[in-house]
């Protein structure tokens, strides 16, 4: 992989961050320094640590900026049902929204499982089978 932009979750979290910069428009402009901010930084949050991580030289890293990717995504879910509750967004929003946050939270579970296994040595990994 040449680049964190082959990524296919990174590409899916962009998409998301345009999506949520999108729908937050539409917020009251009392929202403008509250929910709509935070719910904007924690979407911008997921793809530059996805990126962020990558860049750097050891898995350990890549893996500790890929879970920071995924609480900043479980926060945004978290403040898009607080803008449902308060009626800045419909149920059809909400749910391609949250559809979306799910589908990134398991292809970052999966690239979290996937490099944490690509960094174990082979004895590490044969005694994790054995019972």
């Amino acid at each position: 992989m040449a680049s964190f932009r082959d990524l296919m979750v990174w590409q899916k979290a962009m998409r998301l961050v345009t999506e949520v910069y999108r729908l937050s428009q539409v917020f009251p402009p009392d929202e403008r320094f509250g929910l709509t901010s935070q719910l904007r930084r924690c979407a911008v949050s997921v793809p530059s640590n996805i990126a962020e991580g990558y860049a750097r030289n050891s898995s350990g890293d890549y893996v500790r900026f890929l879970r920071v990717a995924a609480g900043s995504l479980y926060e945004m879910e978290t403040q898009i049902e607080v803008a449902k509750n308060l009626g800045y967004l419909d149920a059809v929003r909400f749910e391609a929204t949250v559809g979306s946050t799910g589908e990134i939270g398991r292809m970052l579970g999966s690239l979290i499982r996937k490099v944490e296994a690509a960094t174990r040595s082979p004895d590490e990994s044969a005694s994790k089978r054995c019972p």
